[in-house]
């Protein structure tokens, strides 16, 4: 009986053992939008449902007296009010789960904050023109964008911190989600006062155009002793910034899907932090496919343990694995 009942459990243990795990932690993987005119509309990138995330970008004029602008490439005309047309978009993505965040900043552009009140003011300017406030002006329409994303790439780091926590103010009336993509060297020049006020929901590292701490020539230790350092951080979870192709980051760190999903991942996403993979950009990932090859990497469920003197280890991303040994 006692050997019949272990032979028994030992059979259905693993299945047992698959309904003690939640899905994985990890939110999804997202996608920048808005800077080639010829990347297809922002419904087309939601379509896809690749993404659980989508930036766009840029609000790339803003603070010391300028007049917040957007720079959309070649999708729009916000000075003739021509971006308003976004919000169906918008709508649209968010209909499908997709949170939609504008991301402020840029690798170019006009954008500075000179003072605890220019923070407030581009706040304000922001919850009432693209969150949850009103505005006779609103740039993408009426739609009502989740959150904003911190794409700071210039200046000397004052003051980011005072701009979230008075975006996060707001989340009293509805959730402003805040999120930052920082360069991958640890900390970063120029968010981490910000990273550092525990505020931003999601933080996407640029683990490219950065040679000591990318991907490079199948050596991935200086990403992963980078990755455990953002992780370290105070960001609530963490992402891989990959470029889409080689096209998208000129300085290098490109990651062929197979290596990522065979050599990196395996390495990062243990941690609890680990929250998916951001592609610079749409445009280059509607060239390469990237996103369509690695769309299923969150969904996974893994774990190991000890039953009857036995080892079981189960590792389900697709299909269903496990593998039973002796102690």
């Amino acid at each position: 009986m006692a050997a019949s009942f272990k032979k028994v459990s030992v059979i259905l243990f693993p299945l047992f053992f698959i309904s003690l795990f939640k899905s994985s932690r990890a939110a999804g993987n997202g996608v920048y939008w808005g800077q080639n005119g010829n990347e297809g509309s922002l419904a087309d990138a939601c379509n896809t449902n690749n993404y659980k995330f989508v930036n766009i970008a840029f609000l790339s004029t803003f603070g010391n007296g300028q007049n917040p602008t957007l720079n959309l490439a070649g999708h729009c005309d916000p000075a003739s009010n021509g971006c308003t047309n976004f919000s169906k978009d918008i709508q649209t993505c968010q209909s499908k789960g997709i949170k939609v965040l504008l991301s402020i900043g840029g690798g170019t552009g006009s954008y500075s904050l000179y003072s605890s009140y220019d923070a407030s003011q581009l706040a304000n300017y922001l919850w009432n023109n693209f969150l949850g406030g009103t505005s006779s002006s609103r740039p993408l329409g009426d739609a009502v964008l989740d959150g904003i994303d911190f794409d700071i790439e210039a200046g000397d780091g004052q003051y980011w911190d005072e701009l979230a926590k008075a975006l996060d103010g707001f989340s009293s009336q509805k959730k402003v989600y805040l999120s930052a993509a920082p360069q991958c060297p640890y900390p970063d020049a120029h968010l981490d006062s910000a990273i550092k006020t525990g505020l931003f929901d999601y933080v996407w590292v640029q683990f490219y155009n950065n040679p000591q701490c990318q991907y490079s020539s199948g050596n991935t230790n200086n990403l992963v002793d980078a990755w455990n350092q953002w992780t370290s951080s105070q960001a609530k979870q963490v992402f891989l910034g990959v470029p889409a192709n080689d096209a998208a980051a000129p300085s290098g760190g490109f990651i062929p899907s197979d290596v990522l999903i065979s050599q990196v991942l395996p390495a990062i996403k243990g941690s609890a932090k680990y929250g998916g993979v951001m592609i610079w950009d749409r445009f280059n990932d509607g060239q390469s496919g990237y996103s369509n090859t690695i769309k299923g990497i969150n969904h996974g469920q893994s774990g190991s343990c000890k039953v009857n003197g036995l080892v079981i280890n189960i590792y389900f991303e697709g299909r269903l694995q496990h593998s039973i040994s002796p102690v």
